[in-house]
């Protein structure tokens, strides 16, 4: 079955990036950090896939997984359906890499390029594969969730080169998803090129934070 692919219509806000702007604990160190999207935020140079609406509108996709017989969360139990999905993907995914990140009522999952695809690639990794295998675990054991998959290139190349790539990273990772088992009423994938960076692309250290993976989880609720 095929990902449904569409663009992403996300605003920022003073108030939002306010409300995102925390240090958080990375799981594979335990060392607090201050969260470098907020810092690309207010910088003007993140992109919009803050908190908002996912793609394709949330109430539509949770009409549809509900009638794909996923059942939605009641408003009360949202907190505790999503923190404990957060425990576990950051135990299931620790020591990988992968920095996950509690946004309000949504979590984000960041992969950065090294643990991902080889350069210039759509093919994943072995040991992302593996990774993914863990994260695919937990959202079937959490069904009642949207998920978007993003992916993200440095400016090396140019567009013509990245917007493809970053399309077939994201779908490559949905695909890969929905091959465990992951619901592919429940996911949809958008390939932002460089568009979204989260560090300076003027260092190849920030070069290599932009080249990314998001995965952004959202409860379905009521």
């Amino acid at each position: 079955m095929s990902v449904s692919k569409r663009s992403s219509g996300v605003a920022f806000g003073a108030a939002l990036l306010a409300t995102t702007a925390a240090c958080v604990t990375d799981p594979n160190t335990g060392q607090r950090r201050v969260d470098q999207r907020v810092i690309g935020g207010v910088l003007g140079t993140a992109g919009g896939y803050l908190l908002g609406d996912l793609l394709g509108g949330r109430r539509d996709r949770t009409e549809r997984i509900v009638g794909a017989g996923i059942g939605a969360i009641a408003g009360a139990a949202v907190g505790d359906y999503m923190e404990r999905q957060r425990r576990e993907l950051e135990r299931r995914t620790a020591g990988t890499g992968v920095v996950v990140e509690q946004q309000g009522d949504e979590l984000l999952l960041t992969a950065p390029a090294g643990i991902t695809f080889p350069v210039n690639s759509a093919a994943i990794q072995p040991q992302f594969q593996t990774t993914l295998d863990q994260v695919a675990q937990t959202m079937n054991a959490y069904p009642s969730t949207l998920i978007d998959v993003y992916g993200h290139t440095d400016p090396s190349g140019g567009d013509r080169i990245n917007i493809p790539l970053s399309q077939q990273r994201a779908q490559a990772v949905a695909s890969y998803l929905i091959s465990r088992g992951v619901n592919p009423a429940r996911i949809m994938t958008q390939g932002f090129g460089s568009s979204r960076p989260v560090a300076d692309n003027s260092t190849e250290a920030g070069r290599a934070q932009n080249r990314r993976v998001e995965i952004r989880i959202a409860p379905a609720t009521r």
